[in-house]
């Protein structure tokens, strides 16, 4: 379990962006745009933040983002399966080179998944070769504001680790 105390510089993370060319998409379910909402705060931001899709609904996940039926009936959508269907359709639908996509619960609201519980897809590409893809599944306490701002810190926080490795 992480507490819902992470502490991440936004600053620091448009300075990486900005240093190494990348431009990013976000596709947000829990969060709900506090991800992008935390890069856009960051004067300059224009040069790395190119759009942000919030789809709170599987609706919108299909709609928006090109996320298959097949991907919600075979998993729950707090899910690493979904979380990179929706990176991947964020990418899709934009020129960005890096998508970051949450999914999610923050509170009781599904019996199947703990509470504060998230899920993570970091999605790189470099113009001609096959996207690099990362996912991960983490579990926050605090109350629901708590995790949605503790998720929104920790996908940004985790661009520049899955940028290198996806250099690799």
């Amino acid at each position: 379990m992480f507490t819902s105390s992470v502490c991440v510089d936004p600053r620091v993370i448009v300075q990486y962006l900005k240093a190494h060319a990348l431009v990013v998409v976000t596709a947000e379910s829990c969060t709900a745009g506090l991800i992008a909402s935390r890069l856009a705060a960051i004067p300059g931001a224009g040069e790395v933040l190119e759009c942000a899709f919030v789809v709170y609904d599987p609706k919108a996940k299909r709609r928006c983002l090109g996320v298959p039926a097949e991907v919600f009936e075979r998993n729950n959508l707090t899910s690493e399966a979904v979380a990179l269907e929706m990176a991947r359709g964020a990418l899709r639908h934009s020129d960005a080179l890096a998508a970051v996509a949450n999914t999610g619960v923050a509170d009781d609201s599904d019996p199947h998944v703990p509470p504060g519980t998230q899920c993570y897809a970091w999605v790189f590409r470099d113009g001609g070769g096959t996207p690099r893809e990362f996912t991960e599944t983490r579990v926050f306490e605090g109350e629901r504001n708590q995790i949605r701002e503790a998720s929104a810190d920790y996908a940004l926080g985790r661009i520049a680790h899955y940028h290198q490795a996806s250099r690799k």
